[in-house]
């Protein structure tokens, strides 16, 4: 199973998610069964750290977040299996760039956390943290790690039964 999380510039919110998930996937001891990797639909962070405000948070709860900022590519959608958008914004720009036939592959994360049901439009999003304050991060990883628990446990019920 390969998984990418895709936020704008892939150096908030998708490599928070990454870098939960990785964490995540080794605690039930299936890092040789999913792959997880992140990238942006914007360029111009391209070859950027992960933000030191998203890298502080994490570290603060045991998990490390590592790599450089990517754009996502056309091949993206037939290599990964999931692409895993963090706002309503990502998503629709992931479904126009992604071949028809792929589309399905294309979801947005919130939709796998138990807390989000009933809600939709802009309440099932990650908000970008990126020019709010410290605080802000800390409230995004909560909203992600809620998510990729309930999207690990999807995965694990569904592709790996």
């Amino acid at each position: 199973m390969r998984i990418c999380f895709v936020c704008l510039g892939n150096i908030c919110r998708s490599p928070t998610a990454e870098g939960i998930m990785t964490h995540l996937v080794g605690e039930r001891g299936l890092a040789d069964r999913i792959e997880i990797d992140s990238a942006g639909t914007g360029d111009y962070q391209i070859g950027k750290p992960p933000d030191t405000r998203a890298v502080a948070e994490a570290r603060a709860r045991g998990v490390d977040l590592q790599g450089q900022a990517r754009q996502i590519r056309s091949s993206d959608f037939e290599a990964f299996d999931l692409l895993v958008a963090m706002d309503g914004r990502n998503l629709a720009d992931l479904q126009r760039l992604a071949p028809e036939h792929l589309r399905e592959r294309v979801v947005l994360l919130r939709s796998f956390d138990p807390a989000s049901s009933g809600l939709d439009g802009h309440a099932i999003d990650v908000p970008d943290p990126y020019m709010g304050r410290a605080n802000g991060f800390a409230t995004v990883y909560d909203l992600i790690e809620a998510a990729c628990r309930g999207l690990l446990d999807h995965i694990v019920a569904t592709e790996l039964a």
